[in-house]
């Protein structure tokens, strides 16, 4: 059970649900319309599933990949901005102080 005076956030974890739900949105579209584009070409039961199968294991991956790098890169760019942060509270305590109170 949390304190009853510390509020507990959850936005850590909104990036992951987000990309989630994009990702399987993505998939479930290239996916359907790969083996639209099969059956269109009057492909047999068999090479439809093929496609079909071949072409998910592929937009999971790139997906994975791209959202690792997407997820990554964002870590990067908010640790320097803390880092910079607390550079110039090291350097103006009372400036920096001012600054966070007027957010």
């Amino acid at each position: 059970m949390a304190d009853a005076g510390k509020a507990q956030h959850h936005t850590g974890r909104i990036s992951w649900l987000r990309a989630a739900v994009l990702g399987a949105n993505g998939g479930i579209l290239s996916t359907s319309t790969l083996a639209l584009g099969s059956t269109a070409a009057h492909a047999s039961h068999g090479n439809v599933l093929l496609a079909g199968v071949t072409g998910l294991a592929a937009g999971a991956m790139s997906m994975a990949a791209g959202e690792y790098v997407s997820v990554h890169s964002q870590k990067d760019t908010e640790e320097a901005e803390l880092e910079l942060e607390r550079a110039e509270l090291n350097s103006d305590d009372k400036g920096g102080h001012k600054e966070l109170t007027a957010i």
